[in-house]
Protein backbone atom coordinates (compact mmCIF):
# COMPACT_ATOMS: atom_id res chain seq x y z
CA UNK A 1 0.00 0.00 0.00
CA UNK A 2 1.56 3.30 -1.11
CA UNK A 3 1.96 6.14 1.35
CA UNK A 4 0.06 9.40 0.70
CA UNK A 5 2.04 12.10 -1.16
CA UNK A 6 3.87 14.66 0.95
CA UNK A 7 2.41 18.19 0.47
CA UNK A 8 4.75 20.58 -1.34
CA UNK A 9 5.76 23.85 0.25
CA UNK A 10 3.77 26.56 -1.50
CA UNK A 11 4.97 30.19 -1.78
CA UNK A 12 3.79 32.75 0.78
CA UNK A 13 0.48 34.38 -0.09
CA UNK A 14 1.21 38.11 0.11
CA UNK A 15 3.32 40.28 -2.21
CA UNK A 16 5.19 43.34 -1.04
CA UNK A 17 4.02 46.84 -2.01
CA UNK A 18 4.05 47.66 -5.77
CA UNK A 19 6.18 50.77 -5.16
CA UNK A 20 8.97 48.44 -4.01
CA UNK A 21 9.84 48.03 -7.69
CA UNK A 22 10.61 51.77 -7.95
CA UNK A 23 12.65 51.62 -4.75
CA UNK A 24 14.73 48.72 -6.07
CA UNK A 25 15.14 50.51 -9.43
CA UNK A 26 16.56 53.62 -7.75
CA UNK A 27 18.74 51.44 -5.54
CA UNK A 28 20.06 49.56 -8.58
CA UNK A 29 20.90 52.78 -10.39
CA UNK A 30 22.67 54.41 -7.45
CA UNK A 31 24.66 51.37 -6.32
CA UNK A 32 25.43 49.42 -9.50
CA UNK A 33 24.16 50.67 -12.85
CA UNK A 34 24.91 54.37 -12.31
CA UNK A 35 28.60 53.87 -11.40
CA UNK A 36 29.05 51.48 -14.34
CA UNK A 37 27.54 53.95 -16.80
CA UNK A 38 29.56 56.81 -15.32
CA UNK A 39 32.73 54.75 -15.74
CA UNK A 40 31.80 54.10 -19.37
CA UNK A 41 31.25 57.82 -20.01
CA UNK A 42 34.52 58.76 -18.33
CA UNK A 43 36.58 56.24 -20.29
CA UNK A 44 34.87 57.27 -23.52
CA UNK A 45 35.64 60.97 -22.97
CA UNK A 46 39.25 60.24 -22.05
CA UNK A 47 39.62 58.17 -25.18
CA UNK A 48 38.16 60.94 -27.37
CA UNK A 49 40.40 63.61 -25.80
CA UNK A 50 43.69 61.74 -25.48
CA UNK A 51 43.55 58.35 -27.25
CA UNK A 52 41.27 58.78 -30.24
CA UNK A 53 42.88 55.84 -32.00
CA UNK A 54 41.66 53.47 -29.26
CA UNK A 55 37.99 54.39 -29.67
CA UNK A 56 37.16 51.84 -32.45
CA UNK A 57 37.98 48.90 -30.16
CA UNK A 58 37.31 50.55 -26.80
CA UNK A 59 33.68 51.48 -27.60
CA UNK A 60 32.53 47.89 -28.32
CA UNK A 61 34.47 46.66 -25.29
CA UNK A 62 32.78 49.16 -22.99
CA UNK A 63 29.39 48.33 -24.50
CA UNK A 64 29.80 44.62 -23.77
CA UNK A 65 31.48 44.79 -20.38
CA UNK A 66 29.77 47.81 -18.78
CA UNK A 67 26.77 49.25 -20.63
CA UNK A 68 24.90 46.01 -21.34
CA UNK A 69 25.31 44.58 -17.80
CA UNK A 70 24.36 47.94 -16.24
CA UNK A 71 21.15 48.23 -18.26
CA UNK A 72 20.32 44.55 -17.79
CA UNK A 73 20.69 44.85 -14.01
CA UNK A 74 18.64 48.04 -13.93
CA UNK A 75 15.76 46.47 -15.87
CA UNK A 76 15.73 42.91 -14.57
CA UNK A 77 16.67 43.08 -10.89
CA UNK A 78 13.66 45.10 -9.63
CA UNK A 79 11.20 42.89 -11.53
CA UNK A 80 12.75 39.66 -10.31
CA UNK A 81 12.89 40.90 -6.72
CA UNK A 82 9.27 41.99 -6.79
CA UNK A 83 8.18 38.62 -8.15
CA UNK A 84 10.19 36.70 -5.53
CA UNK A 85 9.55 38.77 -2.38
CA UNK A 86 6.43 37.43 -0.64
CA UNK A 87 5.39 36.88 2.96
CA UNK A 88 2.74 35.36 5.18
CA UNK A 89 1.92 35.26 8.87
CA UNK A 90 0.42 32.03 10.19
CA UNK A 91 -0.90 30.94 13.55
CA UNK A 92 2.40 29.30 14.53
CA UNK A 93 4.97 30.69 12.09
CA UNK A 94 6.04 33.62 9.94
CA UNK A 95 6.94 32.66 6.37
CA UNK A 96 8.92 34.78 3.89
CA UNK A 97 10.61 34.40 0.51
CA UNK A 98 13.00 36.64 -1.42
CA UNK A 99 16.07 37.01 -3.59
CA UNK A 100 16.30 37.35 -7.35
CA UNK A 101 19.14 35.22 -8.75
CA UNK A 102 19.53 33.08 -5.64
CA UNK A 103 16.07 32.80 -4.14
CA UNK A 104 15.25 31.69 -0.60
CA UNK A 105 12.29 30.71 1.56
CA UNK A 106 12.34 30.70 5.34
CA UNK A 107 9.86 29.72 8.05
CA UNK A 108 10.33 30.75 11.67
CA UNK A 109 8.20 29.60 14.56
CA UNK A 110 6.59 32.49 16.40
CA UNK A 111 7.62 30.87 19.68
CA UNK A 112 11.27 31.51 18.68
CA UNK A 113 10.83 35.23 17.89
CA UNK A 114 13.09 37.44 19.99
CA UNK A 115 12.82 40.89 18.39
CA UNK A 116 10.94 42.56 15.55
CA UNK A 117 12.65 45.62 14.01
CA UNK A 118 11.36 48.08 11.40
CA UNK A 119 13.92 49.96 9.29
CA UNK A 120 13.20 52.86 6.92
CA UNK A 121 16.07 54.10 4.78
CA UNK A 122 16.03 57.50 3.05
CA UNK A 123 14.92 56.09 -0.32
CA UNK A 124 12.38 53.83 1.36
CA UNK A 125 10.83 56.82 3.13
CA UNK A 126 10.49 58.57 -0.24
CA UNK A 127 8.21 55.74 -1.38
CA UNK A 128 6.53 55.09 1.97
CA UNK A 129 8.22 51.71 2.47
CA UNK A 130 9.90 49.84 5.30
CA UNK A 131 11.83 46.63 5.93
CA UNK A 132 10.74 44.31 8.73
CA UNK A 133 13.42 42.14 10.38
CA UNK A 134 12.32 39.24 12.59
CA UNK A 135 15.12 37.97 14.83
CA UNK A 136 14.65 34.45 16.15
CA UNK A 137 16.52 32.01 18.34
CA UNK A 138 17.23 29.87 15.28
CA UNK A 139 20.79 29.58 13.96
CA UNK A 140 19.44 29.91 10.40
CA UNK A 141 19.40 33.69 10.80
CA UNK A 142 16.87 36.50 10.70
CA UNK A 143 13.88 36.83 8.41
CA UNK A 144 13.75 40.08 6.42
CA UNK A 145 10.61 41.25 4.65
CA UNK A 146 11.61 44.19 2.45
CA UNK A 147 9.29 46.45 0.50
CA UNK A 148 6.33 46.62 2.89
CA UNK A 149 4.31 49.80 3.18
CA UNK A 150 4.93 51.60 6.46
CA UNK A 151 1.38 50.83 7.62
CA UNK A 152 1.72 47.13 6.79
CA UNK A 153 5.12 46.94 8.49
CA UNK A 154 3.75 48.46 11.69
CA UNK A 155 0.69 46.22 11.68
CA UNK A 156 2.71 43.09 10.93
CA UNK A 157 5.21 43.99 13.65
CA UNK A 158 2.36 44.34 16.12
CA UNK A 159 0.78 41.02 15.11
CA UNK A 160 4.07 39.10 15.28
CA UNK A 161 4.96 40.66 18.64
CA UNK A 162 1.56 39.84 20.07
CA UNK A 163 1.60 36.26 18.75
CA UNK A 164 5.11 35.68 20.12
CA UNK A 165 4.13 37.11 23.51
CA UNK A 166 1.01 34.95 23.68
CA UNK A 167 3.01 31.89 22.70
CA UNK A 168 5.56 32.49 25.45
CA UNK A 169 2.79 33.14 27.98
CA UNK A 170 1.06 29.91 27.01
CA UNK A 171 4.27 27.92 27.44
CA UNK A 172 5.01 29.46 30.82
CA UNK A 173 1.45 28.97 32.05
CA UNK A 174 0.89 25.51 30.62
CA UNK A 175 4.05 23.56 31.24
CA UNK A 176 2.16 20.30 31.41
CA UNK A 177 0.82 20.81 27.89
CA UNK A 178 4.20 21.81 26.46
CA UNK A 179 5.72 18.44 27.10
CA UNK A 180 2.71 16.44 25.91
CA UNK A 181 3.58 14.39 22.82
CA UNK A 182 1.56 13.78 19.71
CA UNK A 183 1.03 10.37 18.18
CA UNK A 184 4.28 10.54 16.20
CA UNK A 185 6.30 11.42 19.29
CA UNK A 186 6.71 15.16 18.72
CA UNK A 187 5.56 17.78 21.15
CA UNK A 188 2.46 19.77 20.23
CA UNK A 189 4.30 23.00 19.24
CA UNK A 190 6.80 21.05 17.12
CA UNK A 191 4.01 19.21 15.31
CA UNK A 192 2.25 22.50 14.62
CA UNK A 193 5.42 24.03 13.17
CA UNK A 194 6.01 20.98 10.98
CA UNK A 195 2.45 21.18 9.65
CA UNK A 196 3.02 24.88 8.97
CA UNK A 197 6.10 24.11 6.87
CA UNK A 198 4.37 21.60 4.58
CA UNK A 199 0.92 23.06 4.09
CA UNK A 200 2.01 26.68 4.26
CA UNK A 201 2.04 28.52 7.57
CA UNK A 202 -0.65 26.75 9.55
CA UNK A 203 -4.08 28.34 9.56
CA UNK A 204 -2.76 31.42 7.81
CA UNK A 205 -3.48 34.62 9.62
CA UNK A 206 -2.93 36.54 6.41
CA UNK A 207 -1.62 40.06 6.57
CA UNK A 208 -2.52 43.62 7.24
CA UNK A 209 -5.34 44.73 5.00
CA UNK A 210 -5.04 47.90 2.96
CA UNK A 211 -7.87 49.43 4.97
CA UNK A 212 -5.71 49.35 8.10
CA UNK A 213 -7.35 46.30 9.71
CA UNK A 214 -5.84 42.87 10.04
CA UNK A 215 -6.85 39.55 8.48
CA UNK A 216 -6.10 37.66 11.62
CA UNK A 217 -8.91 35.21 11.15
CA UNK A 218 -8.55 34.66 7.41
CA UNK A 219 -8.04 31.17 6.10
Amino acid sequence: MSSPPVPRLRPPRHRVAPQARRWWTVQAFLLVSGPMLLTTLTLGLLSVLFFAGALPWLAPLLLITLVAPALGYLLLMPRRRYAAHTWELGTYAVYAAGGWIWQWRRIARLSQVQTVDTVRGPIQRRYGLATLTVTTASTAGDIKIAGLTEADAEELSRLIGRAAHEGRAAREGGGTHEGRGTRDGRTAPAAAAASSATAGPAAAVGGPRRDGGSQEGAA
